[in-house]
């Protein structure tokens, strides 16, 4: 493999046989019993997480405390209306981020939100559209016109919205501001 030129240092070829613990003497045996450190041995960490049906993340034996909910995908205008539709009968709201798969804040962005949405789970769903795979008469019906853009839709009509073009925090603390104040909206 060739290094271009301007990157070379004069640490740019390291030796094939090179180990990095070979110069290590310790007396790290004596401090841990049984060898369990050992300097070329690889430790694993295990996150101890599992995964529920519905593509959640959970703690261990607290089944109820979610980490992260995945967006469900909506791909089609019929989607998104049984979506808003089904969420106005049961007098919920839905958050909606209009994403495309070519928008590095929205790659970003997106597992962010699956942490937020795990706060407001089951009260508040999550959605995720990509903006390629649904018909652009939807697109402009939401009036969505830049990437990513973040709505609140409750009664079938969208009360706020929230467009991330800036860094990512900013956008989720955003976006809870928005879930929050959704009462005061109306």
């Amino acid at each position: 493999m060739d290094i271009l030129p301007s990157v070379k240092t004069q640490y740019s070829r390291i030796p094939s046989l090179y180990n990095p613990f070979s110069s290590i003497k310790s007396n790290r045996n004596s401090i841990f019993p049984n060898n369990i450190f050992h300097p070329n041995r690889v430790q694993r960490l295990v996150l101890h997480t599992s995964y529920t049906e519905s593509g959640s993340v959970t703690q261990p034996g607290q089944d109820d405390i979610r980490v992260s909910v995945d967006l469900v995908p909506v791909s089609s205008e019929s989607d998104f209306d049984r979506v808003v539709a089904g969420a106005q009968q049961l007098d919920e709201s839905v958050v909606v981020l209009w994403m495309a798969s070519w928008c590095r804040k929205c790659i970003y962005l997106k597992p962010k939100l699956e942490k937020l949405a795990a706060d407001y789970y089951p009260r508040i769903r999550f959605y995720a559209i990509d903006v390629n795979n649904v018909p652009h008469k939807l697109v402009v019906r939401a009036g969505v016109t830049k990437m990513p853009t973040i709505q609140l839709w409750k009664d079938g009509n969208k009360q706020a919205e929230v467009i991330g073009g800036h860094k990512a925090y900013l956008v989720v603390s955003e976006i809870r501001d928005m879930i929050e104040n959704e009462n005061s909206i109306l």
